[in-house]
């Protein structure tokens, strides 16, 4: 009777842990799929702004180091409408904007997510990214960026 218990114990355990593993994995393939589009195709290779917009919060900026410690914000709405203007240049050439991805790291906690990712154009990293997510109802949204970009 003790063994049955046990097994028991550990068969319900068992299952938990693996419908666990598959939700974060789903949830993580989603949120690849979701930058891949709107971030790393829309923001760098193909300059989709209707991509970036549906990617990003209507909140997202990035942040980076101000003067005098002060903290420097670049909202979404400035970089899709610098976006737009990069892509409808005469001189932009799509075939030479071609930036490569590496997914570092993907850590999911419920409706929170944290991405590390780096791009690459021409075989030189260029910047490690530090994307913040948030899940609303169905859809993962970033809604900050922080990053380094690489001499």
């Amino acid at each position: 009777m003790k063994k049955k218990a046990i097994l028991g114990t550990l068969t319900l355990v068992l299952v938990v842990l693996t419908l666990n593993f598959v939700k974060i994995h789903h949830e993580e393939t989603m949120i690849k799929e979701t930058l891949l589009e709107g971030y790393v195709h829309g923001a760098f290779n193909e300059l989709n702004p209707e991509a970036m917009q549906s990617t990003f919060h209507e909140d997202f900026a990035i942040f980076s180091p101000g003067k005098e410690g002060a903290i420097s914000r670049y909202p979404i709405n400035i970089w899709v409408e610098n976006t737009k203007k990069q892509k409808s240049n005469p001189n932009f050439d799509a075939s030479k904007n071609k930036w490569d991805h590496k997914f570092k790291a993907v850590k999911v906690a419920g409706h929170a997510a944290m991405v590390e990712l780096e791009l690459h154009k021409d075989g030189n990293h260029v910047f490690t990214d530090y994307l913040s997510l948030l899940k609303f109802e169905d859809e993962w949204k970033v809604v900050a960026k922080v990053y380094h970009r690489h001499q």
